[in-house]
């Protein structure tokens, strides 16, 4: 049913992103310039019907919606809660251990205890003989009969998934390539992984638990579209959507389920997307990423409007997913994470959280244990008459008399008091999320700003700036719904990584070239045969390298066209140099991978109808809601709120100050200035005045 969908791009743009509590959605009319939001609860059992629901929010007919562009966490979800499908593996023999043995790590850097479960469990990782030397040559063929028996007994186990991982597959995939063919006539759908084909790169364990995660969400992201599919379909929506891949970059729906594992970083990717895009047309290139959401924040770099990527992923202990993906951090600290005391009498919080369900204390729904909202809110940093989905209202004195119940009796902390506390440790650790794709990364903050979304970002992100010295902040038009506005900017994307594992004095020039022409035409071909036609193709290049006797690799971007092996020694040497300011010419650089990046660029969106500028008053004092006591500081402040959806484009705000919005709140702490710009983003100086 699915490949008589329309192809049709038109005019009308909805992008939805399914959070852990909220379900976002942002639908463009690039013909009138027409913006419509829309925030209902993510269904968690059925994330389809939150989907659904969002655009009933809308009032807008589905059928007359041109495209659906859609970020999911089904994939994410499934893999970190391990609700995953029964899986086989079948690999070379005696290597049926490798994907549990991994690296010389541990759970636990400095403690001797921890729990790793494999993706697939021992039983069902069969082997069979084979075996091809890293060279290529085939030392052992492939057993035919083995390999037969080998489906038909993970048949009877009740698996639903086959991965083929084979050692040195990526240098030969012969027999990955036969096996592929012995399962396919006996397995009975098409849940069928072969390792090489998601990820041709030397490492046996990186390479197989990509592979079998990858195969273990197939089945879960095929039945999750087909009944998006269907919901919208009732609703007469009748074309292909596209999904966001952890790259950046969206994919048909229709060809989204044969690389599932692309998509488990699926909605975090999308946030950064739109930072990239937002902060590239205010003039703000280098930017922190800062997307806070009700379950955990989520933080990315961006340098030159290009967010990092990175195939390196490793999403928790022992879970490397080594496909291309936005490099983000995530920490357990969202709105909903809960604060409590430990046994040695120190306030923690997360990574424990509320969830969605019951969620936060404020929500009503009868959450009882203290959270980051429940902290902004006693602070008087939130409205209780304007928080979004609240059952039964909860008063600011009720929440603070729980805080002073269950982190003040142990710490000796008033209700406010306790609730300051927690507001800062929280603080404290989103400034580590940061500093890890920061500072750790050899990078100054000073050189970025800030960009803050998500739901809660904008609460946190003027005192996270002064903990880490950032002198600015961007908080975009709508930061609770940027990671669905990065479903609609975003652009087609493919990426492809392939093994050399040589060192650059003895490559052979013809054979790079080669690779790097057959990434770019395989690309190339993908993209033509996707549901929406980019207005150009873009190509990028770069190398995997380090030098010989090394384990960690930098990234070198390549030029386009031919490159030689003095060229690629000379970019080695001048990106190493500038990552950790060390000259060593006299060593030998290797090269480790080739990767091409093929992006399909899709229109311009303007983005200065996410804020209506019809319902902007002429003056500042026209946009004054109310005056507050707000904590900050450890005292409480006369502070103006204002709606931030009233402000005059060109207003100027000192701090203490309140923007409130539908879709986030934006706290100036004292000394702040901030601005508006052209786009409806708000421009704060931390500490400017």
């Amino acid at each position: 049913m699915a490949e008589n969908y329309q192809a049709n791009a038109g005019n009308v743009v909805a992008g939805i992103d399914v959070g852990g509590t909220f379900t976002d959605l942002i639908m463009i009319d690039a013909a009138v310039g027409g913006v419509r939001i829309a925030k209902t609860p993510t269904t968690v059992d059925n994330q389809a019907f939150g989907v659904v629901a969002a655009l009933a929010e809308t009032g807008f007919p589905v059928a007359d919606i041109d495209l659906i562009v859609h970020g999911t966490t089904t994939t994410t979800n499934a893999v970190l809660e391990r609700r995953l499908a029964r899986t086989g593996m079948i690999t070379t023999r005696g290597f049926r251990d490798v994907i549990e043995l991994g690296r010389r790590t541990r759970p636990q850097a400095y403690g001797m205890t921890g729990v790793f479960v494999p993706v697939i469990s021992r039983d069902l990782r069969l082997e069979v003989s084979e075996r091809v030397e890293a060279s290529g040559a085939v030392r052992v063929p492939l057993d035919e009969d083995e390999m037969r028996a080998a489906v038909l007994q993970l048949l009877e186990a009740g698996c639903e998934s086959l991965v083929i991982h084979f050692l040195h597959s990526y240098a030969n995939p012969a027999h990955e390539l036969r096996a592929l063919e012995i399962a396919r006539k006996l397995w009975p759908n098409g849940y069928i992984t072969a390792g090489h084909m998601l990820l041709s790169e030397a490492r046996e364990f990186e390479r197989g638990v990509t592979a079998a995660v990858n195969a273990s969400v197939q089945p879960i992201l095929e039945r999750y579209v087909e009944r998006l599919r269907r919901e919208l379909g009732e609703r007469g929506y009748a074309r292909d959507f596209l999904i966001m891949n952890g790259n950046g970059g969206m994919i048909s729906a229709r060809n989204v389920t044969r690389e599932s594992a692309k998509t488990v970083m699926s909605g975090p990717a999308s946030g950064v997307i739109a930072a990239a895009y937002t902060g590239r047309r205010a003039g703000y290139e280098n930017l922190v990423t800062y997307d806070m959401g009700g379950t955990s924040t989520d933080v990315a770099l961006i340098r030159n409007a290009e967010p990092a990527v990175s195939n390196e992923i490793e999403i928790e202990y022992a879970m490397p997913i080594h496909v291309p993906m936005v490099a983000v951090h995530t920490v357990g600290a969202g709105g909903g994470s809960i604060a409590r005391v430990d046994a040695s009498g120190l306030i923690q919080v997360g990574p424990a959280s509320a969830g969605a369900d019951p969620g936060p204390i404020c929500y009503g729904r009868g959450g009882t244990e203290p959270t980051l909202t429940d902290a902004n809110l006693v602070l008087g940093r939130l409205d209780p008459k304007r928080l979004l989905s609240v059952d039964n209202p909860v008063t600011p004195d009720h929440v603070q008399k729980i805080f002073a119940e269950k982190i003040g009796r142990a710490t000796g902390l008033d209700g406010v008091s306790a609730a300051g506390a927690v507001l800062k440790l929280g603080n404290l650790k989103m400034a580590g999320a940061i500093r890890m794709v920061s500072v750790a990364r050899g990078h100054d903050p000073r050189d970025f700003a800030l960009f803050a979304f998500g739901g809660a970002g904008p609460l946190h992100a003027s005192a996270l700036a002064r903990e880490l010295g950032l002198p600015k902040v961007l908080v975009p038009a709508r930061p609770g719904i940027t990671n669905a506005l990065g479903c609609v900017v975003a652009d087609l994307r493919h990426d492809f990584v392939n093994t050399v594992n040589q060192p650059v004095a003895s490559l052979d020039e013809r054979r790079i070239a080669e690779i790097l022409a057959a990434q770019r035409g395989e690309g190339e071909a993908l993209i033509a045969r996707e549901a929406v036609r980019p207005q150009s193709i873009r190509v990028a290049h770069s190398a995997d390298m380090q030098f010989v006797g090394q384990t960690h690799i930098l990234n070198v971007p390549l030029p386009s066209g031919a490159v030689s092996r003095v060229e690629l020694q000379t970019l080695f040497e001048k990106a190493y140099f500038a990552r950790f300011k060390v000259e060593l010419p006299e060593i030998r650089a290797n090269l480790v991978n080739l990767n091409t990046s093929v992006t399909g660029v899709r229109a311009a969106v303007d983005l200065s109808g996410l804020i209506d500028p019809a319902g902007r008053a002429a003056t500042l004092e026209g946009a004054l809601h109310e005056l507050r006591p707000v904590w900050s500081d450890g005292r409480w402040r006369e502070t103006p709120v204002y709606a931030r959806e009233k402000l005059p484009l060109d207003a100027v705000l000192e701090g203490p100050a309140i923007l409130e919005q539908m879709d986030a709140t934006t706290v100036l702490e004292p000394g702040d200035r901030a601005r508006g710009d052209a786009d409806g983003n708000i421009v704060i100086e931390v500490g400017a005045s």
